[in-house]
Formats: C-alpha cells, sequence, structure tokens
C-alpha cells in the first residue's frame, strides 16, 4: 500500500534538491528519506529523481507525480498547522518573511495592536519563497513575481530608489551639478564621498549608478552595516551618503535628520508585493497584517516618491 510519508518526503526532496536539505525539513534521517524515496521508486517502478552530485534533478515521472500530489498535500499540512495551532493556544499564529528594513519600519512598534500571534523570518527572497509554497510561512512581502499557480500577489507598495546624505554634508557642489545635469562630474564628484549600504543594499547601489550612470560602480562603500537602520543612525547630524529605498528614509528627511540629494533620472523603482498562497486558514489574520503594513508605510507618505501600486504591472 502507498505510504503518505513517501510522498511527504518526496514532495520535500523535489523543493529542496538534496536528500539533506530534505531530511533536515521532515525533522528524519537521511538514510530514513533515502528508504521513503527508494520505497516510492519501487512503488511506482520508475525514477523519480536523477542523482547528481549534491542534487537530485527530477525526472519526466517525477514532474508529473509532484504536480499530481502538490494541492493535495498543501491542504493536508494547512490542516494540519491548524489544527497544531488550535490545540496550541485560543490565538491563531501567522508566519511572515520580510526584510528586516521594512518589519522596523512599518511593523516593529506596531505588535501590540495584532490579536493573533505573529513568527518571523528574515531569510533571503528565494528562501522565502520556498518556505511559502511549502507551508512553512503565510505571508511574505517581495519584490517581483513568481509563476507558481497557487500563490496569489497583492501589490503594497512601489519604493524609488534616491541619494541621501547626512545632514552636516556639504552638497553644495552636488546640488550645481545636478541642476546642470553634468552627469560625469557628478559621478566623478561622488566617487570622492563617504559612503554607507548594506549587504542587501548593494544591488541598489548598483542599480542605481547603473541607470544615471551607464555603468556599475568602481568604487568600494567605506562602511557596510547590517541594515538601513544602522545606516540611518549613522548619516543622521553627521556626513556621508547612501542609496536606499525612499519609505525607509522619509521620517528621517522630515525630521531633517538626513537631507535628500538626488533622486536620479530616470528613476529607480521596485514594486513590492504581499504574497501568499491562495487556499489558507488564516485569511482574516492575513488580511489584517496587509492592511496595518500598508497603513504604517503609506500614513506618511509625502510627495509623489511612493505609494500604493495600483495594478500588478506598476
Amino acid at each position: 500500500m502507498l505510504n503518505l510519508e513517501w510522498l511527504r518526503t518526496f514532495k520535500a526532496i523535489y523543493e529542496a534538491g538534496n536528500l539533506t536539505a530534505a531530511a533536515q525539513t521532515l525533522y528524519i534521517s537521511q538514510p530514513g528519506a533515502s528508504l521513503h524515496l527508494n520505497s516510492l521508486e519501487a512503488y511506482t517502478g520508475y525514477p523519480l529523481f536523477k542523482r547528481e552530485t549534491r542534487k537530485m534533478a527530477p525526472t519526466e515521472r517525477g514532474i508529473i507525480l509532484y504536480n499530481c500530489i502538490l494541492d493535495s498535500l498543501n491542504k493536508l499540512e494547512e490542516t494540519e498547522q491548524s489544527l497544531f495551532r488550535n490545540s496550541q493556544a485560543t490565538k491563531s499564529t501567522v508566519s511572515v518573511g520580510m526584510g528586516v528594513d521594512t518589519f522596523e519600519y512599518a511593523l516593529e512598534e506596531h505588535l501590540a495592536e495584532l490579536p493573533f500571534n505573529l513568527i518571523l523570518r528574515f531569510n533571503q527572497y528565494p528562501e522565502m519563497l520556498q518556505d511559502l509554497y511549502a507551508g512553512r510561512l503565510d505571508l511574505i512581502v517581495i519584490p517581483g513575481r513568481d509563476l507558481q499557480a497557487n500563490l496569489e500577489y497583492t501589490p503594497f507598495i512601489k519604493e524609488r530608489i534616491v541619494l541621501v546624505c547626512g545632514n552636516k554634508t556639504n552638497a553644495e557642489q552636488l546640488d550645481e551639478l545636478t541642476m546642470n545635469n553634468d552627469r560625469p562630474a557628478i559621478k566623478q564628484w561622488l566617487k570622492q564621498q563617504v559612503w554607507y549600504t548594506t549587504t542587501a543594499g548593494m544591488e541598489h547601489f548598483r542599480n542605481f549608478w547603473l541607470t544615471n550612470f551607464d555603468q556599475f560602480p568602481d568604487m568600494t562603500p567605506n562602511y557596510v552595516v547590517p541594515h538601513f537602520s544602522s545606516v540611518l543612525r549613522c548619516l543622521c547630524n553627521g556626513k556621508g551618503f547612501a542609496i536606499m529605498p525612499d519609505f525607509l528614509c522619509r521620517k528621517a528627511i522630515s525630521n531633517q535628520m538626513i537631507r535628500l540629494a538626488w533622486e536620479g533620472g530616470p528613476y529607480v523603482e521596485n514594486a513590492l508585493y504581499f504574497c501568499k498562497r491562495k487556499k489558507t486558514v488564516l485569511k482574516n489574520e492575513i488580511r489584517q497584517l496587509e492592511e496595518l503594513l500598508t497603513k504604517n508605510v503609506l500614513g506618511t507618505a509625502t510627495g509623489h516618491s511612493s505609494g500604493r501600486c495600483k495594478h500588478p504591472d506598476v
């Protein structure tokens, strides 16, 4: 008789790409995961994966089987999580993945307002998507959209990547250069300045530089700190430059703790989305969380630099 655990192990291997990661996900031993897979392949009569070094690629039969069982296994996992949550506490629990800076800016001080429990993860975007798809996360905030059929994307905000500086920075020459749109001179002047960024923010740094100067930056920032909140603390009432999303620095600009130095042109903008599974038992909780995040991000919006995305293809 076909064993449900064989299918759960098969799904985990398919999504993780190797036996070790799948076994860790299921909290079983690697030999146990291997036994489940061997038993399933013996049952079906076909190899389901091509064994490669450090990787297991699904065969055509494996892809067909995965697509056949995915919906049913996801429903079982959602039911299992719901029953576990209900047996543990009167409050439901929502697992959410987002960037640390988005959490600090839009949610951290409002956690006490939530009528449910919250578990947060700050993984890389591909890992968050995988966790959402596997049922380990209920909602993620992510740039761009994937083509997974069982995921639903809701436009959240459009962030503009801008150049900011500490309010003690002497930027009169930059103002003059940007007014004259002298791009070679702007680039050369900026290369002589003190720069702050984050590891994740290096992508914003490269995109802004490439868009405005038609080349990738050929200099290294002076200080790479953990989060954009750290960048703001370094710049507030100090000197130096940073390139970052506008909604994260809007309050500091409004309070005159830092200065908006240049928005560039053409603008560098990214759309952020709420992403969740189409079928979930936590629809009400997720809706409340989306509304709270939207209110906190857009409630202090000023000018034209950010706003609610009106269409998924913003």
